[in-house]
């Protein structure tokens, strides 16, 4: 089967439509699929539905999307770092589901192993429970929650082998491995290509059978929060 794609528009090529659901890897500004949710912009898909621990920033990630006016609803955990995120949310215009990071790393994962639900206490008599089924275990309380179907996954890993198998770099393995498991169909962006079997079995930290489409591309390094100290004179 053919993974490798020329570009990201390629990759994409019959995937899109609007009112989809995407799950998107990353976490702040580290492992953003940068050039998939380009292309996506550049698609005019609308009414999308994202999973995604957060949106990067107004100029970055996802915020390209809310900037366009193509993002109905989140699936997140975080809204800081981003203005025009947080003044949608809190204007109305963007529909917003609250997950703790935990927990939406499992649904996004319970997704991949075709795990409808699970039990957590996580948010158990916060807001967070509002709304869903509450059981008992262990004279303990639990909250259902749901694993995320997606249409479409997207993610960055470093590299990939030709068959799909991927590795990701620190920070980068926190969200994109279960983004990528949950999605009817996988799309990565990786920063090299190498030959199948050169890389190390006990180091691939997604097999290949979860993703269906790759391509290599150049990639920013933003920092997030870039702190400095004045320089110490003698």
């Amino acid at each position: 089967m053919k993974k490798i794609y020329g570009s990201a528009q390629d990759a994409l090529d019959g995937l899109l439509h609007d009112g989809m659901f995407i799950a998107a890897g990353g976490f702040g500004l580290c492992g953003i699929p940068e050039l998939l949710l380009s292309a996506i912009k550049d698609a005019g898909t609308k009414d999308l539905t994202f999973a995604s621990n957060n949106a990067g920033v107004d100029d970055f990630g996802i915020g390209i999307l809310l900037q366009t006016r193509q993002v109905k609803k989140m699936i997140s955990s975080y809204v800081g770092e981003n203005a025009e995120f947080m003044r949608q949310y809190l204007s109305g215009e963007l529909e917003l589901e609250f997950n703790p990071q935990g927990t939406l790393a499992e649904r996004m994962r319970a997704g991949g192993c075709g795990i409808p639900g699970f039990y957590t206490k996580t948010g158990v008599g916060t807001v967070i429970a509002e709304g869903k089924e509450h059981k008992d275990f262990n004279g303990q309380t639990y909250i259902l929650e749901h694993g995320i179907f997606a249409d479409l996954s997207i993610v960055k890993a470093w590299k990939a082998d030709e068959t799909g198998n991927l590795v990701f770099r620190k920070t980068a393995r926190n969200f994109n491995p279960p983004a990528a498991m949950c999605g009817k169909v996988c799309v990565v962006e990786v920063e090299e290509i190498v030959p199948t079997g050169s890389l190390d079995p006990d180091m691939i930290h997604l097999p290949g059978i979860y993703v269906h489409r790759i391509i290599q591309g150049t990639h920013e390094k933003r920092i997030e929060q870039r702190t400095t100290r004045k320089r110490e004179t003698a």
